[in-house]
């Protein structure tokens, strides 16, 4: 879970509160999506935001018109409303990523996120309990 929850954390920390949050989830990793999504919750409270969290739920993980679809679909609808938008490319398999990367780019997200954990000893933990130093929330969008 820290992998889903630490880049959420990591974005109010720096500022970037969202007041939605949308999650893909898939088969195998659902159980963890369900817990995670309660704790958004309780993040973006702690930084005074209200987030409204929801779930797609795919059938199958390697459904790529489905991985698609999800991000043009809620990139653009958050487009349309005007909110500021971020795609978080931290959590999930390679390929999800690199799809969520490239839909990130290709349908016009504000940022980009990638929370790095510069040192391997912090695996598994929450991003509370990371110093600063061994954490960065990269922006692609910045960076490229």
């Amino acid at each position: 879970m820290p992998g889903i929850l630490n880049p959420v954390t990591a974005a109010c920390d720096q500022g970037y509160v969202p007041d939605e949050i949308w999650v893909l989830s898939n088969p195998g990793v659902a159980e963890y999506v369900a817990k995670a999504t309660d704790r958004f919750e309780v993040i973006v409270d702690a930084y005074g935001g209200d987030a409204d969290v929801s779930v797609h739920d795919l059938d199958d993980e390697t459904d790529f018109p489905d991985i698609i679809e999800f991000y043009r679909s809620t990139i653009e609808a958050a487009r349309e409303t005007g909110d500021t938008i971020a795609v978080d490319v931290t959590p999930g398999r390679k390929f999800m990523s690199a799809i969520a990367f490239q839909a990130g780019f290709k349908f016009d997200a504000d940022h980009v996120f990638y929370f790095h954990r510069k040192a391997g000893g912090y695996y598994g933990q929450f991003y509370a309990e990371i110093p600063r130093t061994a954490t960065d929330l990269i922006d692609f969008k910045e960076v490229l």
